[in-house]
Formats: structure tokens, C-alpha cells, sequence
């Protein structure tokens, strides 16, 4: 059994060698063999303090086995004494996000021929749901492809990438007994990123996107070495690729490199059975034979846009996910304030009908009161005097809809890309050339990747204030801070602040990066797209975005409690239940951050949707065609006798 253990910055793989081996043990063994490669002499200063297990950062208790605790190939991390306390302690809840132990043994193959990858396949892939495997037809075309190189090299042909240098070396002509150290060598130099390595899940999507590119047969891969990438990605064989150093053209070329370093043998890797360890010795284990670059080959596996696709594959789909629930999340809390359903008549959005607009007012009117899901709560103002809401309630449709607009323009862009040849030069075997091109640069999913971030961005900034109305007594008639003993107990006070600086950090992550451009290769690359951090900051918008949703989600359930005994809708009452499985009523003060994390979870796992879509699927059953609402405040002239109404007020604009 081996066990992959962090100490600091570095994993070390751990065997256990006996059956009495406790955590106490291997968190020693581990703080010695760390000191014992850094060349550290720390004994009397240092030590072990806790051992926790990933993801989640449970604390285990010293003299426990660890054969009873982790699985083989599992994960643990140390706390050092001198770390606790400052910026090199993990603490639980970053956990979280520490380290991946997807290790699926996937059964299914999904196919790929380099012309039908969706991104909700590409983002499985990543999880690790499939295996993959390429279809008879795109073998065809490697074969091609590599053969039409083959025989370039024969003819001592000059052609750009494959017998010459590389950017501003593209005159210089290598002879013919350099071609393979040439692409060697370009791998190994071009390796040069920075910055934290992606997870699991997301080198498994980068390693699927470029097979899947190198697939449609333009880029000139021996087919033997995608077979091996086939196999490794099979197996999970996943090389270290750093997050940052790309600039978006010529390609993602650094993050690549480190991609195709690892296939080599070279650098390091991670597997389920291995944990963190020297590529060759991983690929080893499984079986797998590193690859071995012949002409062209090193650069057909890095040109290209993979990574900021991959990312924002990613991105995108996550998006949709949140925007869906975006709709459930502000239903409840337009219900807790006693808010009025009419401005989702469907009348007023055929009236403007942008298709994201009148979706979003179709997915309200199925969850708030209607003659299918009755609510007490909207029956108990029936006659108040309030004649509308506020813009964060009423307008949601248009503010919900635009953004479901943008996730459908960019998840378009997206898939076309990760179904697009990148490479350059561009390998055509049906016409016996190759041509010299432009294809790998990342403009386009750079672009739509800030759209993405601003557009996303919206669903936080919307939710904020709706946070904002329920913790304010004066707009939601309830508790201040939705807590009883206000001043002995603070309630959602902060919680509230953690939303409004989520959304602060937004707008300056909304900022878009392909907008800026540097010059590199000795100015023969002199315009780029800095698409690798238009990919990043978007999913960090996205993450912003989901937690906003979930503090607000837990400010609305809290708001249920002060108006009980009456009951929301059928629908909505299903999501109070679910959020109630996982966090109890707010009564008194306690830790705040594990409720955020934990709704946070059930939005990102799509239970909050999972738990209303059988209700709106019966609602518009049941309202094949739309008709008005029946809204407690809605004013309705007709040849019958009224209803009798309060006064209205003064109307909000």
C-alpha cells in the first residue's frame, strides 16, 4: 500500500509497509524524507501537528491506521508547527479544492473523431465518466496525415515546424539527422510555465481536447504515439502542466509542453495507483511506452488553443448550471419578502421576446404561486397595497435572461473550437501539402471567455441585493440579519458582506484580458490574445458566482423560519428541505463558513434543480399554454365584478 503525503509544497509518496502503521507514523516519515531531500536540518523546530485528509480536511487522530483510513494511491497533508498560523497552512476548507482523488474506472468509451465533441462531454471526460477511444474514420486520417509527413522528409522538402526552426528561427533549415532533436528540444524549452499545476479533472480534459484535435487529422501525429496518449488518458497517466505562461498564440504552447514533456517521460506525473511521481516511473507502472517525437510531431502536440478551450469548456457548462438555479434561488427569496408574480406574465415577454428572457419568466412562473403550486405565504398578502417590486425581484427575467443568452452564444464559439484544427502548419493528405497558418490563435475563445466572465458575472451582482433586502429589516419586514437577540447574535450580517465583496472582486475580474496584447518571438508574434487568464479569471468569476447564489439561497430559507407556519410552493418547499438536510435554522450564532461551503456543494452538484424540475415539468403540463398569473396584486379590468383592493401605493420606477 502507498499513501501520496503533502508536506508543504511537495507530495511524497509513502509506503506502508506494515499492518501497525498509524498517521502519527506517516506524517513523520513524510516530515523526514521531505527533510532529507531539501537538505533541511529542522528537527528540534519542527514537527508534525495534525494530519488531515483531503478533500475536506478531516482531522485524524494520531494513533489511528492508516490502512483503515486511506485507500491505496489516497491522499493525505501534514501541518507543520512553523506553518500553522501563516501563509503555508492549508486550512480545511481549502481543502476542498487541494487535490482531485477522481480515479473512476470508467467503462463506457465515448468516441472521438475530431468533429462532435460537446462541452457537457468534454467536462465527463474530465470527472473521469469515460474512457475514449478514436473512431476507424479518424485513424484514417492520422495515418494520412503522418504518411504525407513521411514522405515530405524523404524529399528533403523545406516546410515551416517540420525541417526548419520554429518562430523567429522559421529561415534557418535543421539537416535531416536533427529533425527528432528538434522537436525534442522544442518541447523541453517550451515547457517553461509557472504557478500552481492544474487538477486532475482539468489536465484530463486538456490531454481529451488535444487527442480529439490531433484526431480530425490535420496535425501529423505518428499514430503509434496517440495511441500511447490514448492509453494514458485511459489510465489517468496525467503530466504536471502549470496553470500559467501561456499568452494565447502561437497556441497554448507552455501548458502544452508540459502536456507532451510528461508523454515523453520527462517531468513529472500523477496517476490514481501512483500519486505524484517522475513521469517515467508512472508511465512505467501502467504499461505505457513513452512517446518518441519524429518530424513535426512536437509541434503537432502544442499548437493550439486546448487549455483556454478546456478551461472554459468548463466555465461554460458550470455557467448554465448556476444560471438554471439562479432561477430557483431568487423564486424563493421573491416569496419570502412577499413579493408579486405579475411581471412574469407571459403576455409582457412575448411582448420583448429574447429567448433567455421568456425562459427565465416560464421557469418563475412554474415555481411561485399558480393554481398548480399554491403558496400560504403569497395567499397572506393577497390584498396588500404593494403594486410592484423592486428591479432585483421584478426584473430577474431580464437580467437572468441575457445571461443564459450569453452562455448559449458562447458555449457555440466553444464547441466549435474543440471540434477545430489548430496546428500550424496544417497537414491536408487529401491534397498531398501542407500549409502555414493562423489557426492557433486563441482570439476567439479569449473573447467569449471575457463575455462569459461579464455576463456570469451578473447572476452575483443581482443575487447580492436581493441578500441585501432580505438581511435589511426595513426592506424585508423581517429580523435584522434574519437572527432573533439582534446584538447577542450578528446572524447573516457578515455572510452578507462575504456576497458583496465576491461581487467587488468581480468586477475587477470582469476586466477583460483579450483586450491586451504583447509582442513576443522577437516581434514575429506581435499580436496575441492572453486568452490563458481570460480562462482562468472566467472560472474564478464562475466559483464567485456560486457562492454568492448559496449565501443567498441560506438568507432565503432563513427568512422561511420567521414566517412559518405558512408554507411556500410545493417546488420551493422541496429546495427548504433539501438546504435543511445540510444546515440547520439559524437560532443562535455559530460557525458560518461550513453552511456557505456545504450549499455552495449543492448548487455545484445541480440538487437544487434536480429537486424542483419534476414540479415545473407538472406545471407546464398542466399549462400547455401560458395564461396570466394569479397574482395576488395584479389588477385585472373586466365585464365581472372586481375584487376589493386595498389603496395602492405610489408606483416604483
Amino acid at each position: 500500500m502507498k499513501v501520496n503525503v503533502r508536506v508543504r509544497e511537495e507530495w511524497l509518496l509513502i509506503p506502508v509497509k506494515s499492518a501497525g502503521f498509524t498517521v502519527k507514523n506517516i506524517g513523520e516519515t513524510a516530515l523526514s524524507r521531505y527533510r532529507s531531500m531539501k537538505g533541511y536540518d529542522n528537527k528540534n523546530t519542527d514537527a508534525v501537528v495534525e494530519v488531515r485528509k483531503p478533500p475536506g480536511g478531516s482531522l485524524l487522530f494520531p494513533e489511528d491506521l492508516v490502512e483503515d483510513l486511506v485507500e491505496d494511491g489516497g491522499f493525505l497533508v501534514t501541518v507543520l508547527k512553523n506553518d500553522k498560523g501563516n501563509g503555508s497552512y492549508t486550512t480545511p476548507s481549502a481543502l476542498q479544492h487541494e487535490v482531485h482523488t477522481t480515479s473512476k474506472s470508467a467503462k463506457e468509451f465515448l468516441s472521438l473523431d475530431g468533429y462532435s465533441l460537446s462541452t457537457e462531454d468534454l467536462v465527463k471526460l474530465g470527472e473521469g465518466n469515460y474512457n475514449i477511444k478514436l473512431t476507424d474514420k479518424a485513424w484514417e486520417k492520422v495515418t494520412a496525415a503522418r504518411e504525407l509527413l513521411d514522405n515530405i522528409v524523404k524529399e528533403n522538402k523545406v516546410v515551416y515546424g517540420v525541417t526548419t526552426g520554429f518562430g523567429k528561427f522559421a529561415r534557418v533549415v535543421i539537416p535531416s539527422e536533427k529533425l527528432n532533436e528538434l522537436q525534442e528540444n522544442l518541447i523541453r524549452s517550451h515547457a517553461a510555465g509557472v504557478g500552481p499545476p492544474l487538477s486532475p479533472d482539468r489536465t484530463r480534459r486538456l490531454l481529451a481536447l488535444r487527442i480529439n484535435v490531433i484526431a480530425k487529422g490535420h496535425s501529423g501525429l505518428n499514430p503509434k504515439n496517440l495511441k500511447r496518449m490514448l492509453e494514458a488518458f485511459n489510465a489517468s497517466c496525467l503530466p504536471w502542466v502549470p496553470e500559467k505562461g501561456t499568452v494565447g498564440a502561437s497556441g497554448d504552447l507552455a501548458p502544452l509542453s508540459h502536456l507532451a514533456l510528461g508523454m515523453m517521460g520527462e517531468g513529472k506525473m500523477w496517476s490514481p495507483r501512483t500519486g505524484w511521481s517522475e513521469a517515467e516511473k508512472v508511465l512505467k507502472m501502467h504499461g505505457i511506452d513513452p512517446i518518441v517525437l519524429g518530424p513535426k510531431e512536437g509541434l503537432a502536440l502544442i499548437n493550439g488553443t486546448q487549455l483556454i478551450t478546456s478551461l472554459g469548456a468548463e466555465a461554460v457548462v458550470r455557467a448554465a448550471n448556476i444560471a438554471r438555479q439562479a432561477d430557483v434561488v431568487a423564486a424563493l427569496t421573491l416569496d419570502v419578502l412577499k413579493g408579486t408574480n405579475s411581471a412574469f406574465e407571459s403576455h409582457i415577454h412575448a411582448a420583448r421576446p429574447h429567448k433567455g428572457q421568456m425562459n427565465v419568466a416560464r421557469n418563475l412562473r412554474s415555481l411561485l404561486a399558480s393554481d398548480v403550486h399554491p403558496s400560504e405565504i403569497s395567499e397572506s398578502h393577497r390584498f396588500c397595497d404593494r403594486v410592484q417590486d423592486a428591479y432585483t425581484l421584478r426584473c430577474c427575467p431580464q437580467v437572468h435572461g441575457i445571461v443564459n443568452d450569453t452562455i448559449d452564444f458562447v458555449r457555440g464559439i466553444l464547441t466549435t473550437e474543440m471540434n477545430s484544427a489548430t496546428d500550424n502548419p496544417m497537414v491536408f493528405a487529401d491534397r498531398k501539402e501542407t500549409i502555414s497558418g493562423g489557426n492557433f490563435h486563441g482570439e476567439y475563445p479569449a473573447k467569449v471567455l471575457d463575455y462569459l466572465a461579464i455576463g456570469i458575472h451578473e447572476l452575483a451582482s443581482i443575487s447580492e441585493r436581493r441578500t441585501e433586502r432580505l438581511v435589511n429589516p426595513s426592506l424585508s419586514e423581517l429580523p435584522a440579519f434574519l437572527v432573533d437577540q439582534g446584538g447577542l447574535n450578528s446572524g447573516f450580517m457578515i455572510a452578507h458582506c462575504t456576497a458583496a465583496a465576491l461581487v467587488s472582486e468581480n468586477k475587477v475580474l470582469t476586466h477583460p484580458a483579450s483586450v491586451d496584447s504583447l509582442p513576443t518571438s522577437a516581434n514575429q508574434e506581435d499580436h496575441v490574445s492572453m486568452g490563458g487568464f481570460s480562462a482562468r479569471k472566467c472560472l474564478q468569476v464562475v466559483e464567485h458566482v456560486e457562492q454568492v447564489l448559496a449565501i443567498e439561497l441560506l438568507a432565503a430559507c432563513q427568512g422561511i423560519e420567521f414566517l412559518r407556519p405558512l408554507k411556500t410552493t410545493a417546488p420551493l418547499e422541496e429546495v427548504y428541505k433539501l438546504v435543511r438536510e445540510v444546515v440547520a435554522p439559524w437560532d443562535k450564532d455559530r460557525y458560518m463558513a461550513p453552511d456557505i461551503d456545504v450549499v455552495t456543494k449543492l448548487l455545484q452538484d445541480e440538487k437544487i434543480w434536480n429537486a424542483v424540475k419534476p414540479y415545473m415539468d407538472h406545471y407546464h403540463t398542466e399549462h400547455l399554454k401560458d395564461v396570466s398569473v394569479q397574482s395576488p396584486t395584479a389588477s385585472v379590468l373586466g365585464s365581472g365584478t372586481s375584487t376589493p383592493r386595498k389603496p395602492k401605493r405610489k408606483r416604483e420606477y
